[in-house]
């Protein structure tokens, strides 16, 4: 990870997924709270999560790379609350029996199929349809369309 080395000092090493999953389970298990963390109860506490990182950009408009302008506390408490959303995304995953890691890496291999750089490099638009035939040429060069959202961003695929 970009800059990883330059948060964690000299010699550290990076937390890996299945490390915080077992944290967080034996973070659970000393509480006795297994019996509440189900599948529905754990994505309404994610999304509410999401709705307090929301909350820290609300307002801010778009912001540089690196949040040079933002003051240290609010660094911390944005720190804080993605550590919420990734947590409670982790713990989802592991109560339904996904690996949150491998899933992931499945789904970069299928975006990259689904947006190949050759079409999608430098733009924002939104995939519609690609041709699926390799021998069959199209006059219909309009592969996009525009995305709902108001900067024309995509959605990370779906």
């Amino acid at each position: 990870m970009k800059g990883q080395a330059e948060n964690e000092g000299e010699g550290s090493k990076g937390v890996n997924l299945e490390e915080l999953k077992n944290k967080m389970a034996d973070f659970a298990e000393e509480r006795d709270w297994d019996q509440f963390h189900t599948p529905r109860n754990l994505l309404l506490a994610l999304v509410g999560e999401i709705g307090e990182l929301s909350e820290i950009f609300q307002w801010k408009g778009e912001v540089p790379r690196g949040l040079p302008d933002w003051e240290e506390k609010e660094k911390q408490h944005l720190g804080e609350e993605l550590s919420d959303v990734l947590l409670y995304l982790v713990r989802l995953s592991d109560i339904c029996g996904i690996d949150l890691g491998k899933a992931a890496l499945r789904k970069l291999e299928l975006n990259a199929i689904k947006y190949p750089a050759s079409l999608c490099k430098g733009s924002s638009k939104k995939l519609a349809l690609l041709n699926k035939s390799t021998t069959t040429t199209s006059t219909n060069s309009n592969f996009y369309i525009r995305s709902d959202n108001e900067n024309g961003a995509t959605d990370g695929g779906e």
